[in-house]
């Protein structure tokens, strides 16, 4: 069975790797011409995708993933603000947590490694559909068409796949725009060291506004100590920020900024909204060439809604199905858990256990429950802090426990 993978993301690369592993013949193609040029700073793992990752990859890549990566058990719990810095209340505790925060580019990386030769870069995937015999074909804008047994959509919110597959859009905006930075801890004052601690959190102000500030310290807080198979980019005790606002003309226009005139914007669409200059060192002390803007978009949370179109050979998977905000943090672990469901799956159909359809429709059921799950979780995050009105205060106390057990995973 030859498969053809459309995108090299967190997801693709998941699944290009397991099928190499299994021996499954499988090409990787994906626009970039450099895995470590990729948006986004870090992701979380839960232990659901760090158990679908070892079915996908060998065990030494797991191995220097656990020693890259930051363990959530061994920060402080998290912490829920107002827009003055006041302290509202505390996240779950994380002592027995098994999650794990890596940086978006060392995983990429990782998973490029193991695909190996089988990822071809700089190709640029124009459409798909099926030759004069009805072998699923991808077409591309600067070679020569190739065909497959199976052709898997793992390119994204924008998929060329899914839109094929679907006819249409299979997401839309989520009503929030984001920005996310880097900032070293030693860079911020005594006094916000001693607010911010080590632990992640979130605070949320008048008019939609919100400042989630996660902790990342894969040297100190490493979940596996093996400093020899460390390969993380970030090196010591780091906040990745993302600030959120309400979609509008005035912030959707920020996205056109980059470096110090972005930051300096950002700064101020928080002051107008009478955030404490304090809660915005974060911001002020970041690396400038770190800050950048993202449209959060989202399928449906309806299960039915998703993959809408009848099972064959030609698919998808990730945010080319269930395009997920990053507000529950659970984006790439559920492209990750894909990846590992469509290789079992396929395995089935190459053993002989099922045909190939039914093998494909079988793994599109459960992605359509995957993707509804994170969906509803990232969502309901969002349409909080939409929702936040003036008179945020000390009443907030009663709803961040289930917030920042969502929130408090904020990754993309």
């Amino acid at each position: 069975m030859r498969v053809i993978v459309v995108g090299g993301g967190i997801g693709g690369l998941a699944l290009g790797a397991g099928l190499r592993r299994r021996g499954f013949e499988v090409a990787v193609f994906d626009r970039d011409t450099d895995v470590a040029a990729t948006g986004g700073y870090h992701i979380t793992l839960d232990d659901r995708a760090q158990s679908a990752l070892a079915e996908l990859v060998e065990p030494q890549i797991m191995r220097r993933l656990l020693a890259s990566g930051s363990a959530l058990r061994l920060r402080e719990r998290d912490a829920f603000w107002d827009r003055r810095g006041r302290l509202l209340g505390h996240g779950p505790d994380l002592s027995e947590d098994s999650s794990v925060d890596v940086d978006r580019i060392t995983l990429r990386m990782l998973l490029a490694e193991a695909v190996g030769d089988r990822l071809h870069l700089g190709c640029r995937v124009s459409g798909v559909g099926h030759d004069d015999d009805g072998t699923p074909q991808v077409m591309f804008t600067d070679r020569a068409p190739a065909s497959a047994d199976l052709v898997v959509g793992a390119d994204g919110a924008h998929s060329v796949v899914a839109r094929h597959l679907a006819g249409g859009q299979t997401n839309s905006p989520a009503g929030i725009i984001g920005f996310s930075g880097r900032t070293l801890l030693h860079d911020l004052s005594p006094h916000e060291q001693r607010r911010l601690r080590p632990r992640s959190g979130l605070a949320v102000g008048p008019r939609g506004a919100a400042l989630y500030v996660g902790f990342l310290d894969p040297v100190g807080n490493a979940a596996l100590d093996a400093p020899e198979l460390r390969m993380s980019v970030t090196t010591g005790p780091t906040y990745i920020w993302g600030a959120m606002f309400p979609e509008s003309a005035a912030t959707d226009s920020l996205r056109d900024l980059r470096d110090v005139e972005l930051q300096t914007a950002l700064l101020g669409q928080f002051h107008e909204r009478g955030w404490a200059e304090h809660t915005l060192e974060v911001i002020s002390q970041a690396d400038p060439h770190s800050v950048a803007g993202f449209r959060f978009n989202a399928a449906s949370t309806r299960a039915a809604d998703l993959a809408p179109w009848p099972a064959g050979r030609i698919t998808a998977l990730g945010d080319a199905v269930h395009a997920t905000p990053p507000t529950a943090g659970m984006g790439a672990g559920a492209a990750i858990r894909d990846a590992a469901s469509l290789l079992n799956h396929l395995t089935e159909s190459a053993t002989g256990n099922t045909t190939l359809i039914d093998a494909i429709n079988q793994f599109e059921t459960g992605m359509r429950q995957r993707g509804s799950e994170a969906l509803t979780l990232a969502m309901r995050t969002v349409r909080w802090i939409l929702a936040t009105d003036t008179t945020l205060g000390a009443a907030a106390t009663a709803v961040c426990t289930p917030i920042l057990a969502a929130a408090a995973r904020l990754r993309q």
